[in-house]
């Protein structure tokens, strides 16, 4: 008969449920990341409107292009700040992970977002340059010139605080308008002194393929995460010889190792023994070198023993102390 273990001191390792002075200062740091995310989004959505207007004033798809970016940066970043209070939301007997994985949902869902509003730019720009259409270069570089400023003032708030996938998805959402800033002031400059209009949906197309190559490799990570690949970090043969190495362990299989979330990876393994007496020393020795060695700290692990693998039985053992008889 299989008894699995349900002992989380003695048999199993999750990183939540560690709950030392590190990890509460890891809490108030998300927080102010969350706070940060805010903040961010209502500057962001703010000024979207002032570009909005100015494009459509100076018939500018540079500028129409970055309020765009803005508008869906707005969106992207209220989307990122409720994955991030997701995240924070405890297990609970529907959901025994949390909802960690929300932030890398919502990752996944801003990455499609962005490639929806590179594929309309780029549509749009295509459009302008067989009918290009008059752009008031002054009133761009000024607008444009504005919307420079408060970019780096955002991208410098979100600077370092990028340890999550979500935050990452935020920040790609503002660096595409920093670029598309960037993009306008060079279009307008261009289109005041020249009166070359094909650079202003020329450069659109440009910043849109920039952000279109940030933007796959985003969704790329998100998809791995979701589809309980190893983490790219990690290499799964590296960790199971390295444990099979380890005194007393005879053997590592069945061994699954993926992300929960951008921060917490997860690692459940069968540890093969001679016998059960050595299990106490085994547990601390992997839970140790999994979490120096490669920041694993959420661990499940079933013990078994040589004799019952020979005899084609699984024998889990539940133990309640250290010097507890073992019995079956």
């Amino acid at each position: 008969m299989e008894k699995h273990l349900h002992d989380h001191d003695e048999h199993h390792d999750h990183g939540g449920h560690k709950h030392d002075s590190h990890s509460h200062d890891h809490h108030a740091h998300k927080h102010d990341h969350d706070n940060t995310l805010v903040w961010v989004l209502l500057l962001t959505l703010a000024f979207a409107f002032v570009e909005a207007i100015g494009g459509w004033f100076t018939g500018s798809l540079a500028l129409l292009g970055d309020a765009g970016h803005m508008f869906s940066d707005s969106a992207a970043l209220g989307l990122a700040a409720l994955g991030a209070w997701l995240a924070r939301k405890p297990a609970s007997q529907k959901h025994s992970f949390g909802l960690m994985r929300s932030e890398v949902i919502v990752a996944f869902l801003n990455s499609i977002f962005m490639l929806v509003v590179v594929v309309a730019i780029v549509y749009e720009a295509i459009e302008r340059i067989q009918t290009p259409q008059p752009v008031h270069g002054g009133e761009v570089i000024l607008i444009a010139l504005i919307g420079l400023i408060i970019n780096l003032v955002v991208a410098s708030k979100l600077h370092g605080h990028q340890e999550t996938m979500n935050h990452r998805a935020a920040m790609l959402h503002v660096l595409g308008d920093l670029l598309g800033s960037v993009a306008a002031i060079v279009a307008g400059g261009v289109i005041y002194f020249t009166g070359w209009l094909l650079i202003d949906p020329i450069l659109s197309i440009f910043i849109s393929l920039l952000i279109l190559v940030s933007t796959i490799r985003l969704l790329r990570e998100a998809l791995h995460v979701l589809m309980e690949g190893v983490p790219a970090h990690i290499n799964l043969q590296e960790v199971t010889l390295t444990l099979s190495r380890l005194p007393h362990v005879q053997e590592i299989h069945s061994i699954h190792i993926w992300s929960l979330s951008s921060e917490v990876t997860a690692l459940s393994a069968h540890v093969v023994l001679e016998d059960m007496h050595a299990w106490h020393p085994v547990l601390t020795n992997i839970r140790e070198l999994l979490h120096e060695r490669f920041d694993i700290d959420h661990v499940t692990l079933q013990p078994e023993t040589v004799s019952a693998l020979k005899q084609g039985e699984v024998a889990c053992w539940l133990t309640k102390k250290p010097d507890t008889p073992l019995s079956d």
